[in-house]
């Protein structure tokens, strides 16, 4: 169930266009490295995180390209049991799981650059649950009807911004917590603003942090962008290990520095 809760909005809703010839590629964990022209930004969260979907593993991370997706990540935290949330695993089935369980539910996120903000996005609201029953009707009402001009890409990413670090790189954060967003469209924000809270709206199967680097502000038409992270730790089960300009792969425990934490 772990790694389906969070992927299951996300790919019943991407599975049809999965199907439009684009091949997924296994890639190395091990000493995967991006493509050259990757772009280098700071990992715009703090604290330990576990890294759920990561285009080290397959590329076109989600299932498909399309959407900015080629090369993003998913982002959730983890206890030392491998459990996300403090409720019972089964209570997501039966009458689902109150957000505040959720251990990254409310966490904030930061810039990763500094850039201007183009679009904020903020009125879908988080519910009070994770439920299977409502995040799979919404996920599989998405797949079969979703229209990007009739709907908007809110639908599926719930509350969302854009950041533009140069021309052609932005930077997009979805499902954030409802009235959490700290900026506005046409601000330019430094490195490291508080943007807003990890949250649990749009297709989302349980809280956690959507974050992907594309070539265009408007995400419907958006090509996915390569990225590394310029400087994290990385847990390889005994230590912690300072890693720079990679990509964390898929199930690998990771961390800001201490001065990002501090």
């Amino acid at each position: 169930m772990k790694k389906v809760l969070i992927l299951a909005g996300c790919l019943l809703f991407f599975w049809s266009f999965s199907q439009l010839g684009t091949k997924n590629k296994p890639l190395q964990k091990e000493g995967f490295v991006m493509p050259n022209e990757a772009t280098t930004i700071a990992f715009p969260l703090r604290g330990e995180w576990y890294t759920e979907t990561s285009p080290a593993d397959r590329v076109p991370s989600h299932g498909t390209n399309r959407f900015g997706l080629r090369y993003a990540f998913d982002f959730i935290q983890k206890d030392k049991n491998d459990r996300s949330h403090t409720a019972n695993s089964a209570d997501y089935l039966l009458g689902g799981i109150p957000l505040e369980n959720y251990y990254c539910f409310g966490q904030p996120v930061y810039a990763p650059f500094t850039g201007e903000v183009i679009t904020v996005k903020n009125n879908t609201s988080d519910g009070e649950k994770a439920s299977w029953l409502h995040d799979q009707t919404t996920a599989i009402r998405h797949s079969l009807f979703f229209n990007p001009e009739r709907d908007g890409f809110e639908a599926i990413a719930g509350n969302y911004i854009v950041i533009k670090q140069a021309a052609s790189i932005y930077a997009a954060f979805c499902h954030l917590q409802k009235d959490s967003i700290a900026v506005s469209e046409g601000e330019h924000i430094a490195k490291g603003t508080y943007l807003g809270n990890v949250g649990h709206t749009g297709n989302s199967t349980e809280p956690h942090l959507h974050f992907q680097l594309m070539d265009s502000a408007i995400i419907e038409s958006a090509n996915g962008l390569p990225l590394v992270f310029e400087t994290y730790e990385k847990y390889n089960g005994n230590t912690w290990e300072i890693v720079q300009n990679q990509c964390p792969a898929a199930g690998e425990r990771i961390r800001s520095l201490k001065s990002d934490r501090n």
